[in-house]
């Protein structure tokens, strides 16, 4: 028995013993692998002596860093360095935020490292894989030289060049106004009977007789204290306010139009009727030919008439636009403009606010099954784009995105063949498009310049704060490479400063449409 004992210990030690003798020589040899690796990163100097590759910098057609808008060129992030003698893992890290394929250890070479000539012969593989797998639209690119040309831009320029102003002329805003007949389409004389016009004009702030809130002062126009325009403007001068938003039917797939809207705060109208409790919500509605069944209204919590959350500009009562009074097709001579929301919430020709003690929203648009929460969704669509173009041609592409509530981080575009592509086409390929800079002339508004007191511009030079702005638009543009023969649908979308991508992150359509666009072309 004790001898059975020792005879175990005994191979048990020399076990240990092999064990212990082949973990120290793969530790030796691990050792000694790293102290080579230490020679040649100090032979090769500091980091900031240290040899790199640099990318020779792609086609830009307008904005650095925003990305080439070109089919098949990759985002231009700038020159590409690797220190020489790095291991091969950190710098397919690297690569692989820049390449289309990742890495795992050069391909040629067993050894651990990557030196510039190996770097240099990965850089042309992968870049030869990756135009190969773009099929005929890369292919066609391709085929124009290896050295990557440039198309001529001055197709896009011109296409630029005729981008709609920035703001939108007031004659130019989409109407959807309501009524039979419509308001603004009344003569002189029966405008001015129902208060239609500035001189004429009143409103009425006034407790919700259904569910009251105590006020101390009501404005009607019975006890003739009703607010008239005249007292609007004692008003704006000290408080008047201004800022630019487009302005969107829920419900429709274009915006109406993108102004620059002028007034004074709800609330200081709001104050002025001295509300004291059970005050939850504010109503207001505008002129309707005194029918109840055309009656269109809308409604705000208090918290958001009272304060700006989120640094949002105030909801205002509207006078002015583009720096113009605002006229009867326009909502005028006042109407209601809420800042991040659809246009159903910004009521033309207002006439009414109601104080009430309501938990809940009373909108007339709740009727039609819609989202009455919802703010302005950010998506992207064509402007202009050639029906029809000949084979070997570049193509010049324009559009818009609205920034919504998740404001505009990029905008991408995609093309892919109408019908069978027969595995030639990378279906869903999205590449970035430009963004445009903001304009040095904004169109229409006085002197093409907007006013340096204006909510979310700088006040000294009237440059935006930050671009794009949220509740306004941004323009963009891109230049498809040639292609060959055939039919192709091009695709738009949206990625915004959160990452969400177009139609998310609210995609149902009785929120705010956010489909995504598809425009078909044909290349001859």
């Amino acid at each position: 028995m004790n001898k059975a004992r020792r005879s175990s210990s005994s191979r048990m030690t020399t076990v240990r013993s092999i064990c212990s003798t082949r973990t120290m020589k793969w530790k030796t040899a691990a050792f000694a692998r790293s102290r080579r690796r230490r020679s040649r990163r100090d032979a090769d100097g500091p980091p900031a002596e240290r040899k790199t590759v640099e990318r020779a910098p792609v086609h830009r057609t307008i904005r650095r860093g925003a990305g080439t808008g070109v089919l098949g060129d990759w985002p231009d992030q700038g020159t590409f360095r690797i220190p020489s003698g790095d291991p091969v893992r950190r710098a397919g890290r690297t690569a692989a935020r820049r390449f289309p394929v990742r890495i795992a250890r050069c391909p040629w070479s067993r050894r651990y490292d990557m030196t510039l000539r190996d770097i240099a012969r990965l850089h042309a593989e992968l870049t030869r894989r990756y135009f190969l797998r773009l099929g005929a639209v890369g292919g066609a690119f391709l085929a124009r030289g290896t050295a990557r040309a440039e198309p001529t831009d001055d197709a896009l320029a011109r296409r630029i060049a005729e981008i709609e102003p920035y703001f939108t002329p007031a004659p130019e805003f989409r109407d959807v106004s309501r009524g039979t007949p419509l308001p603004h389409s009344l003569s002189d004389d029966t405008k001015r009977e129902v208060g239609l016009t500035r001189e004429t004009w009143r409103l009425e702030v006034v407790s919700d007789p259904e569910s009251p809130c105590k006020v101390g002062n009501r404005l009607t126009r019975a006890d003739n204290t009703a607010l008239d325009f005249a007292g609007l403007m004692k008003i704006a001068d000290t408080r008047s306010v201004r800022f630019a938003k487009i302005m969107t039917c829920l419900n429709v797939p274009r915006p109406l139009g993108m102004g620059l809207w002028e007034g004074v705060p709800l609330r200081d109208i709001v104050w002025l009727a001295e509300p004291r409790e059970d005050f939850r919500r504010v109503f207001y509605y505008g002129y309707h030919h005194d029918d109840p069944k055309q009656l269109f209204r809308s409604s705000l919590p208090v918290a958001r008439v009272l304060e700006d959350p989120f640094d949002l500009p105030p909801v205002i009562v509207c006078y002015k636009l583009n720096g113009e009074w605002l006229d009867s097709v326009r909502g005028g001579p006042v109407r209601i403009v809420v800042p991040e929301d659809y246009g159903f919430k910004s009521i033309k020709w207002l006439s009414h606010v109601v104080l009430s003690n309501l938990p809940h929203a009373n909108d007339t648009y709740a009727n039609g099954n819609n989202d009455l929460d919802s703010p302005l969704k950010t998506f992207s669509a064509v402007l202009t784009m050639p029906e029809a173009v000949r084979a070997g041609e570049p193509i010049p592409i324009t559009g818009y995105a609205q920034v919504g509530m998740g404001g505009l981080a990029k905008v991408q575009v995609s093309v892919e063949r109408d019908g069978p592509t027969e595995g030639r086409e990378p279906a869903g390929a999205w590449r970035d498009a430009d963004l445009l800079e903001p304009p040095d002339d904004w169109g229409a508004v006085p002197g093409g310049k907007v006013p340096k007191d204006t909510i979310g511009f700088e006040p000294e030079s009237g440059r935006p704060r930050s671009w794009p702005m949220r509740w306004t638009r941004a323009h963009w543009a891109t230049l498809l490479p040639p292609m060959t023969a055939g039919e192709y649908i091009l695709k738009s979308r949206t990625v915004d400063s959160r990452g969400s991508v177009q139609p998310m992150p609210r995609p149902f359509r009785k929120s705010g449409h956010a489909a995504i666009e598809e425009r078909s072309f044909t290349v001859k």
